[in-house]
């Protein structure tokens, strides 16, 4: 077999792997790898790395003309802002790219570069994962508690069961998490970084609700192992939260369906969690048609984390973990 013949059956099978996987979109994590390990290792090593290595976003780091890497940006050295993972984690979420389901919205990329921000350099093969409310504020396990916690949402059915109270970003009271009230997990998932560190989600722009701006949640996890049952072993070495502009946010309000959201909204610079730091923070870099933002947006970031913090999810600095093979898998991290 000659050399291009050999590259023409690797792409095909890739592609076929790829396909297996999306079409396992209603299939938990678990089964998704005990459905077909082989596809999540062809498609995480080989179809992701593709597809993420020919999407460049604006403010990223590029390769050089001869190939070396760029020079690195100043922000490419800061520890990422380490935030509250708040009430409405769900692990075990599904293994994909694409969260979207069926929610209505603008179309968000969120193109993510995972880096060890002492040496700059990509983590690899590090688990991401994202989740965030919908249009009108609703978070997917949790709709019975309406929009984000702060009653009912401006579309749908009324609550069933009794919202938490006070700030909805963070613990419900009690503190820790909060168990899911329903079955859905539109706006959720888990995706490998490629060998470049990179990881990229499609899914909508969230909306907001009392007490919070718009945000994504993210957890990164390290040093694991993709096995037959999922994710495991390794730690949860940094969990944070992505904000929008204020401008990206006015453009989005006066869409369906956020138009339809009448909760209160919270500025950027309203916001108890963002710390005001820009990138480091967690703001985003966006790019999109302002005179059409609802043609659909691109946003991109790079992550700087420390690979051997273990993090508690409530905010706090993380602590350097003592073992990183101790820690529980990706089913059982940080509830």
């Amino acid at each position: 077999m000659t050399a291009n013949e050999q590259a023409t059956n690797e792409q095909a099978a890739n592609g076929q792997d790829e396909q297996r996987l999306a079409g396992a979109g209603d299939v938990t994590r678990r089964k998704v790898v005990v459905a077909g390990a082989g596809a999540v290792a062809a498609v995480g090593l080989g179809g992701v790395m593709a597809a993420n290595a020919s999407n460049t976003f604006a403010g990223e780091r590029r390769e050089k003309p001869g190939g070396g890497p760029a020079p690195a940006l100043e922000e490419c050295y800061l520890l990422t802002s380490e935030t509250t993972e708040g009430p409405y984690y769900i692990d075990a979420d599904k293994l994909r790219r694409d969260v979207t389901e069926d929610k209505g919205g603008i179309p968000l990329t969120l193109r993510l570069k995972v880096i060890d921000s002492e040496t700059c350099r990509p983590v690899r093969n590090a688990a991401v994962d994202i989740w965030h409310c919908d249009a009108v504020g609703v978070y997917s396990g949790y709709e019975d508690m309406g929009n984000g916690g702060g009653g009912p949402a401006p579309t749908g059915e009324p609550p069933t069961g009794e919202p938490p109270s006070g700030d909805p970003s963070g613990p419900p009271p009690g503190g820790g998490h909060q168990e899911p009230t329903d079955e859905t997990r539109y706006l959720r998932g888990t995706w490998k970084t490629d060998r470049k560190g990179f990881v990229t989600f499609r899914t909508v722009f969230p909306g907001w609700y009392r007490g919070r701006c718009v945000h994504i949640h993210v957890k990164v996890h390290v040093n694991g192992e993709w096995t037959d049952a999922g994710y495991e072993g390794g730690t949860t070495c940094h969990t944070g939260q992505f904000f929008f502009d204020e401008e990206s946010v006015l453009a989005s309000a006066v869409v369906e369906p956020y138009v339809s959201n009448a909760a209160e909204r919270t500025t950027l610079d309203e916001d108890t969690i963002y710390d005001g730091t820009g990138t480091q923070g967690g703001l985003l870099k966006l790019r999109y048609d302002k005179r059409d933002i609802a043609r659909g947006v691109r946003g991109s970031l790079t992550v700087g984390v420390d690979p051997e913090a273990d993090s508690d999810g409530q905010g706090t600095a993380p602590e350097p973990s003592v073992s990183a093979s101790a820690s529980a898998s990706v089913s059982a991290s940080a509830n």
